[in-house]
């Protein structure tokens, strides 16, 4: 069975089904269901962002071990690299769940989301998993890192920040791989290239009906998001974007003007 043999429904929106939890966890569906803070490093904010980011890894995790059950007939190299990230991911997950812990945290004190996997995994191709979860989701992960690890050193959590600088350091890896992977499997076969483009289309409809529900996340887009946390040009420049490809990327994110 497939990850896509079983589904839900969001706001008319169908998606892959949750991944198994532990009953400690309450799943949410909605952002606006997430617990959100007044204060963004508070003690107990902090503890959030390190559990959802927890979940987020242990969801990259699931969903690099599901393409290699769905694709065994991919390339040996390719699912050698998936399960390179697979294992990545386990480190990340164990790194901060040690560090929730060590701030007074854990399991299940705060709501988790599982946008990534239900999304993903309704892709029926190899390379459109690989758009959507590496070269997108990692990718804007890349962004929020590059940001986040100086707010943490703000507030004087060096530890915190070093856990993160090592996480970017693999989703450089993770993001670079699949953008050389993707345009292999894409000159091999050019009819991959609409599968690929039809998966971003789903992706950027997706977040536009889930973000419509009333909630203090209501009417903000990606693009805005990435406005407020900055585009890691230089990382993504490691993880093999074209410099076109990160002006593009400005561009969407209304950084024209930082375009060279």
């Amino acid at each position: 069975m497939t990850a896509s043999a079983k589904r839900k429904t969001v706001l008319g929106v169908v998606l892959c089904a949750d991944p198994a939890r532990e009953e400690c966890f309450h799943v949410a569906q909605l952002d606006s269901e997430m617990q959100k803070f007044e204060s963004g490093m508070s003690e107990e904010a902090r503890r959030e962002r390190l559990h959802r980011h927890m979940n987020n890894e242990m969801g990259a995790l699931e969903i690099a071990a599901q393409c290699l059950a769905d694709f065994p007939e991919a390339p040996w190299e390719l699912r050698l690299q998936l399960a390179r990230q697979a294992f990545d991911e386990s480190r990340h997950v164990r790194a901060l769940y040690q560090r929730l812990l060590q701030l007074g945290g854990y399991k299940g004190e705060f709501p988790i989301g599982n946008f990534e996997w239900a999304v993903t995994n309704m892709c029926d191709t190899l390379a459109a998993r690989l758009a959507i979860q590496n070269r997108t989701f990692e990718a804007g992960q890349m962004d929020l890192l590059g940001a986040l690890r100086q707010i943490w050193r703000s507030v004087g959590d060096e530890t915190t920040a070093e856990v993160l600088e090592h996480i970017l350091a693999d989703e450089i890896n993770h993001v670079r791989f699949a953008n050389q992977w993707i345009r292999k499997m894409i000159q091999s076969d050019r009819r991959l290239l609409l599968k690929v483009a039809s998966a971003v289309r789903v992706l950027a409809e997706t977040n536009a009906a889930l973000s419509e529900e009333p909630g203090p996340s209501s009417g903000e887009t990606s693009a805005q998001q990435h406005t407020k946390i900055g585009i890691n040009v230089e990382d993504r420049r490691h993880a093999d974007f074209s410099d076109d490809e990160i002006n593009e990327i400005l561009r969407q994110a209304g950084m024209s003007s930082l375009v060279a």
